[in-house]
């Protein structure tokens, strides 16, 4: 985990804030630590946090991809994709284990599709779900969640 007080000072100078007005709160947000300032609640981490809570969050969220994009990353033909994305719309969550068993069976498994997914979107756009954007400051990535 960060140190929060840098966390802190990044964050409060980052919203322009003095840093007292920063709330930790409790529960870390795939990993990383999660601060308020007035009513708007932010994740923050390093580099490395971010990577691994963008993992996170992609593993639980698999099943709500395109299936375009799964079936253009398992090198399956498109004609599938319809079948899938039925899946999809009727399992919901519960589409997730079987679409992650089928992105394991990649050469590049689920690294090389968080990868994938990453270099297309951008870590904001799994990690803040109020704007999709990622800011960084002092080293510090910071993504508003609500």
């Amino acid at each position: 985990m960060i140190k929060a007080v840098n966390a802190v000072e990044a964050l409060a100078d980052f919203v322009e804030c003095d840093p007292s007005e920063v709330e930790q709160f409790d529960l870390p947000y795939y990993g990383m630590e999660v601060f308020s300032v007035g009513h708007k609640r932010y994740a923050v981490g390093t580099d490395s946090e971010a990577d691994e809570a963008c993992k996170e969050y992609i593993k639980d969220t698999a099943w709500a991809f395109r299936s375009s994009f799964i079936c253009e990353y398992c090198n399956l033909p498109q004609e599938l994709a319809e079948a899938l994305e039925a899946m999809q719309s009727k399992k919901c969550e519960g589409a997730n284990d079987a679409i992650l068993a089928l992105i394991e069976k990649t050469d590049g498994g689920l690294d090389g599709f968080v990868e994938d997914a990453i270099s297309a979107d951008g870590r904001g756009h799994f990690l803040s779900s109020y704007d999709g954007n990622e800011n960084e400051k002092d080293g510090f990535f910071i993504y508003r969640i609500d």
